[in-house]
């Protein structure tokens, strides 16, 4: 499939498309008129590196354990060094940190909504 349609299927512009395969994330192969062609796989990394990057992992970091998400029941990661697993570890606890802060201001935010329409049940 070409760009525009890879575009569109993940909702995901073209600028960041390129970007993406110029960090090593995602491949394409180039036809004659050099228009980037991908294949269907393409559309499921291209969502889990956006699910990625929107977990605050940064792109160095995803394009090393990309390899090992594509068969977690077989993780083999032997490029895993001490300082990668230590920033791995660093990253998990930081999304941690993050997911429990949004649970905390959605629970606010539910309590919000519940005092106003126990005031108000026309609301």
């Amino acid at each position: 499939m070409r760009i525009g349609e890879l575009s569109e299927r993940t909702r995901t512009s073209r600028r960041l498309l390129r970007y993406y395969e110029e960090q090593g994330l995602i491949i394409s192969q180039r036809q004659a008129n050099g228009y980037r062609d991908y294949d269907e796989p393409s559309v499921d990394r291209v969502i889990q590196v956006r699910g990625l990057l929107d977990a605050g992992l940064p792109t160095r970091i995803i394009k090393q354990i990309l390899p090992c998400l594509d068969k977690p029941r077989q993780i083999y990661f032997p490029d895993a060094t001490r300082e990668m697993l230590e920033t791995l570890e660093g990253e998990r606890d930081r999304m941690t940190r993050r997911a429990e802060c949004l649970l905390r201001n959605r629970d606010a935010i539910t309590e919000y909504l519940d005092a106003v329409r126990a005031y108000d049940p026309a609301s």
